[in-house]
């Protein structure tokens, strides 16, 4: 569980960074890579959630 906490952490880090670096250059491939890790992120929470869920229910 803690390793999906960092993995979470770190892609909303990184997506961070990379719309910093959208908005400082203006440059789109930015904004591009800052979404596609925010997609993933969703899906890395959405495993996270997926994973507590079947937990509970065993």
């Amino acid at each position: 569980m803690l390793l999906f906490r960092w993995a979470i952490t770190l892609l909303l880090l990184m997506a961070a960074v990379s719309f910093l670096f959208y908005v400082g250059t203006g440059q789109v491939r930015y904004r591009r890579f800052g979404l596609v890790i925010v997609k993933w992120t969703v899906i890395a929470a959405l495993f996270f959630f997926a994973v507590l869920f079947i937990q509970r229910i065993l």
